[in-house]
């Protein structure tokens, strides 16, 4: 397990800005997993992520799909597996998260058995109206290296 990173953004913008850095860091068959509150912030960072991966179209939650994908740099897969909680149903996540693209995964607990070893974990809390704390888990070097690049 590697070292935790930790920052603050101020604003929605500087939370998709720190995103955007991310995005641009990341390669194929990387996996982000994004954990926080309602509200906290993650349709936020994801768009900031997908805009890092060159993806024009506008993001927004897959609340009634479990996975939406976008065509950018590399694809991204956004899954979104919160009514996967108590199933067992193996949706072919291999796919997803060992494919050509970028995957973020909200509620990754529910599928932790098919995360692989290597991810980058994140987590948003509220610090105020505007303000968030963003905590970085970094699972191998590729991602240790992605922190230590965005200087957090």
């Amino acid at each position: 397990m590697g070292h935790t990173y930790r920052t603050t953004t101020k604003t929605p913008e500087g939370t998709q800005q720190l995103a955007e850095a991310i995005g641009s860091l990341l390669q194929a068959g990387d996996v982000v997993t994004l954990e926080g509150g309602l509200g906290a912030g993650k349709t936020t960072f994801t768009k900031g992520l997908a805009r890092g991966l060159g993806v024009t179209r506008t993001v927004n939650s897959p609340t009634f799909t479990i996975v939406k994908e976008y065509e950018g740099r590399l694809p991204l897969y956004h899954l979104d597996v919160y009514r996967l909680e108590d199933s067992e149903e193996d949706i072919g996540f291999d796919e997803y998260l060992e494919g050509d693209g970028v995957a973020i995964v909200e509620w990754a607990q529910y599928i932790e058995p098919f995360l692989p070893e290597n991810r980058l974990d994140i987590t948003i809390t509220y610090h105020g109206e505007e303000e968030r704390i963003i905590q970085f888990l970094p699972h191998g070097d590729h991602f240790d290296r992605i922190c230590k690049e965005l200087d957090i």
